[in-house]
């Protein structure tokens, strides 16, 4: 049995959450909290496997009781967010922090539908129960020297999951000003992937943003896929460049976007002088697009177990024979800049 702590400011929602968990009969639920000091001090006294948390409570909130958490007693944390401005950026700082996920509740924090995300808070309570504790917290990781690179017409495609937003965070902070044109696919609902977008641009020396249609692409930037569109590069017909194309086409691998979809796509403009990094995270997403890098002569990293909170993505394009070089994440940035 998974030993789950629920942990909710509502004791309504409490109820409610606690009869999904125990309805399940892998998971228990051994106890609630209603705010984040009871939490630290019952994840003391029950050793629970995972932590469901809210974010946002009186007393002691999700995020200062995460970092209490994962700094004396680690354990994994999923986080129940709101889709409010205030709960979306919070999340990401949570994910940062060390969570290893999130849901949104569907409707605010009091959400008397949560029935409707049944399936997807026990996916992700057995998803927790699983991963590497080791790699959940924000590497702390000292920033390359600057690199000079001249004219360098190569580009980056990056593709993350579970783990995905402090694994991209250690990454792209260390990479210089004048890095080639970098794509970001990672797995998120749309109304979290523009606050991820923030939160690396405030952490990085070139530009991270949400890819809109139509973008041009050029170097110092860095687009992230908008969540619930697939990100593809299309090259101009009138004139010698390259713009972001977006589109709603059927989820690939069960998920919109899609590394695969991303990846193929920059292969079709660019060629050999692409280079794809398959990062942490739950399937085989990526992998197709990994395989279609290396077919054309262009290069791959894929982040190696002991580093991934979930090994699944990198070892699957691992396992496909196409990954040049598998590297710890404290490596990718300098295994980046040798492939450019």
């Amino acid at each position: 049995m998974i030993r789950v702590l629920i942990v909710d400011d509502s004791a309504f929602m409490r109820t409610l959450i606690s009869d999904i968990v125990d309805d399940d009969p892998e998971l228990e639920v051994i106890d609630t909290a209603s705010n984040g000091l009871v939490a630290i001090e019952k994840n003391v006294q029950l050793r629970p496997d995972v932590i469901l948390m809210d974010v946002e409570m009186p007393k002691l909130d999700g995020i200062t009781a995460l970092s209490h958490i994962m700094d004396n007693n680690p354990t994994p944390v999923v986080m129940l967010s709101n889709l409010t401005q205030k709960g979306t950026h919070t999340t990401i700082k949570a994910l940062e922090a060390g969570a290893v996920d999130f849901i949104p509740k569907p409707s605010g924090s009091i959400s008397l539908n949560i029935h409707s995300i049944a399936e997807e808070i026990v996916k992700k309570v057995k998803l927790a129960a699983k991963v590497n504790l080791k790699t959940s917290r924000a590497h702390r990781i000292l920033p390359l020297p600057s690199v000079e690179m001249k004219n360098s017409i190569k580009v980056i495609v990056i593709g993350a999951s579970t783990g995905g937003p402090q694994t991209l965070a250690s990454i792209l902070k260390r990479l210089p000003r004048n890095i080639p044109p970098v794509f970001i696919v990672q797995h998120m609902p749309a109304e979290f992937t523009g606050p991820l977008a923030d939160r690396l641009n405030s952490l990085c020396v070139f530009d991270v943003r949400e890819a809109k249609e139509g973008d041009r692409i050029k170097p110092g930037q860095a687009l992230l896929a908008p969540g619930g569109h697939h990100m593809t590069v299309k090259r101009s017909k009138l004139d010698n460049y390259e713009i972001i194309r977006l589109n709603t086409d059927p989820p690939v691998n069960s998920i919109r976007p899609s590394v695969d979809v991303t990846m193929q796509s920059v292969v079709d403009v660019y060629g050999d002088n692409t280079i794809g990094v398959l990062l942490t995270g739950m399937g085989c997403d990526g992998a197709k697009g990994m395989c279609s890098i290396k077919s054309s002569g262009g290069k791959t990293i894929a982040q190696d177990q002991d580093s991934c909170v979930i090994f699944g993505m990198p070892k699957s394009a691992i396992e496909g024979g196409c990954v040049d070089k598998v590297a710890d994440l404290s490596h990718i940035p300098e295994e980046i800049i040798h492939m450019l």
